[in-house]
């Protein structure tokens, strides 16, 4: 169990990126979901000890993340947004000098150590590939490949699916699940069909907050008649955002689908809708809007 208490950090210039964040992450699949500039970057480099928080503790079962460092990182595989590689190193070369960093000091065991990563991630019929001939799927998963050395307990993978084609996000996605059954893997993204499909648990973070912590499903069964859609011309648009709460809008057939929160439906022209992940997501953002005077 990761547990996360009381964090907080304010960057120089009064930016207030995490405010008091609570959390208790399980082993498995978690998801953060949260919009860009929401914190979800900063919580994630603080866990990985990139940065201090101002206050606040992170607890790994018996060991203290923030106090223990070192420590931390011999258990952590951190995969960030943009995961740098050497376009003229192969894939074998690349893991094999990472292995080397992280204290795998006999060749023949490193040896053993890549293979079997490059296996697991199904980039071993690419393994003598440059680098810079990767699609940006086989760099995710390289970049999963150097995050699972050292057999951690801890995964952070920080907006892993970002520009990803749909099969290649598939194949990611079902290696972290298949990782996350023996360890603690959070799933940092903004990509709310990425929890949805793998995620027993997950947060929403906004402004630097908690806004909802739990199982997406109880989340969901908490809208139940409370979502409501209706396509509208486009001009009556903005007529509608001021008298309702709107979740979500998408154009079909060049006009607005409207998926609204509300108690009853606003009109007889509104038709119920099975609530979702999304319409989740999206409701507690809108319940928690930022003060235009709040600089956070």
């Amino acid at each position: 169990m990761l547990t996360i208490r009381h964090l907080s950090k304010t960057y120089p210039d009064g930016t207030r990126a995490l405010r008091d964040i609570d959390l208790d992450i399980p082993r498995g699949m978690f998801g953060l979901l949260g919009p860009n500039g929401a914190g979800k970057s900063t919580l994630m480099r603080t866990i990985a000890t990139l940065q201090p928080p101002d206050r606040g503790s992170i607890q790994l079962d018996e060991l203290d993340l923030l106090r223990q460092p070192q420590l931390t990182r011999r258990i952590l595989g951190y995969l960030p947004q943009e995961f740098g590689v050497y376009p003229r190193m192969s894939a074998t070369a690349m893991l094999d000098h990472l292995a080397v960093l992280k204290g795998v000091t006999s060749r023949g065991e490193r040896r053993e150590l890549v293979d079997h990563l490059l296996h697991q991630v199904n980039l071993w019929d690419v393994r003598h590939r440059k680098l810079g001939g990767f699609s940006g799927g086989m760099r995710q998963r390289l970049g999963i490949a150097q995050a699972l050395i050292g057999q951690p307990r801890l995964i952070i993978a920080d907006e892993p699916t970002a520009g990803l084609d749909p099969e290649e996000r598939h194949r990611f996605l079902n290696l972290l699940a298949d990782i996350s059954e023996r360890i603690v893997v959070i799933l940092s993204t903004h990509i709310v069909q990425d929890v949805t499909d793998l995620c027993p648990q997950m947060a929403i973070i906004g402004q630097g907050q908690v806004l909802f912590s739990g199982r997406p499903k109880e989340a969901i069964e908490q809208l139940q008649g409370k979502v409501w859609r209706r396509q509208v011309p486009k001009e009556q648009l903005d007529a509608y955002r001021a008298r309702l709460t709107i979740l979500s809008t998408r154009l079909i057939a060049g006009q607005p689908l409207l998926h609204v929160l509300a108690d009853q439906a606003p009109d007889d022209r509104f038709e119920a809708v099975q609530p979702d992940l999304e319409d989740v997501y999206f409701g507690r953002l809108w319940a928690h809007r930022p003060d235009p005077a709040d600089r956070g």
